[in-house]
């Protein structure tokens, strides 16, 4: 028998929140705990998501990328611990750190492997695998590959357009994509099949692609989710 590996994925904690929040009201609802005082505590969510997002990626610009929202959380996590004070009039210098910080980031990251970090341009690859992150800007990514296997896509507050329709695979391409206050926009062949495994979180993800005849030919599968953000597949 295979075995295989445990991948810790964003629809495994999705449904594991879930769950919890589900226990919750029930107990609640029981009297067994006061379910309002847990929840108040939504920021940890933010840290959780930042914990997935650099566990997944070897990148530096998607470590910055989850260290925002490890930081945003924990800061509105604290404050509402009661332990520290937090107002956007005394902490929005930080905004201008997190900026500078990925102006940095950019330049430190653009001979990197496909790895883009808020640059507003328009790029060409032949990779067979892609990695874009966008924070705060917009990308236009055109890939001719004739082995593409997929990669994986992050907008944070920005854009990417993505141009696969030149691109060729054999079998199955997988794409991990990820938007915060984002979209993303891919553009494919008309002889892939786009599998869509994504989830939305008051967002959208929507598949405007016509099936090809032959299904199982090539599969073109989307996962990850689009928090307040949307992800567009066309052919």
């Amino acid at each position: 028998m295979d075995n295989q590996t445990f991948r810790f994925s964003p629809q495994l904690m999705i449904g594991a929140a879930i769950m919890i929040l589900g226990f919750l009201f029930l107990f609640d609802n029981l009297n067994v705990i006061d379910a309002g005082r847990i929840i108040r505590l939504w920021p940890v969510l933010f840290i959780l998501f930042g914990i997935l997002k650099i566990s997944q990626s070897r990148n530096p610009s998607s470590w910055f990328v989850g260290g925002v929202f490890i930081f945003i959380g924990s800061i509105m996590t604290l404050g509402r611990l009661g332990i520290m004070h937090f107002s956007l009039h005394q902490w929005w210098p930080i905004f201008l750190i997190i900026v500078g910080i990925s102006f940095l980031l950019k330049a430190w990251t653009r001979h990197q492997h496909g790895a883009v970090l808020g640059a507003s341009r328009i790029m060409n690859h032949d990779e067979s695998t892609v990695n874009v992150v966008t924070f705060m800007g917009g990308n236009h990514i055109k890939n001719i590959s004739q082995d593409f296997r997929g990669g994986e896509v992050t907008a944070v507050m920005g854009g990417v357009e993505m141009d696969l329709r030149q691109a060729s695979m054999s079998g199955e391409a997988i794409l991990n994509v990820f938007t915060f206050w984002g979209g993303i926009d891919i553009k494919v062949p008309p002889d892939w099949n786009v599998i869509m495994n994504g989830i939305p979180i008051l967002g959208g993800i929507d598949d405007k692609t016509v099936q090809p005849a032959d299904s199982q030919s090539k599969r073109f599968v989307i996962k990850g989710y689009a928090i307040m953000g949307g992800v567009e597949i066309k052919n």
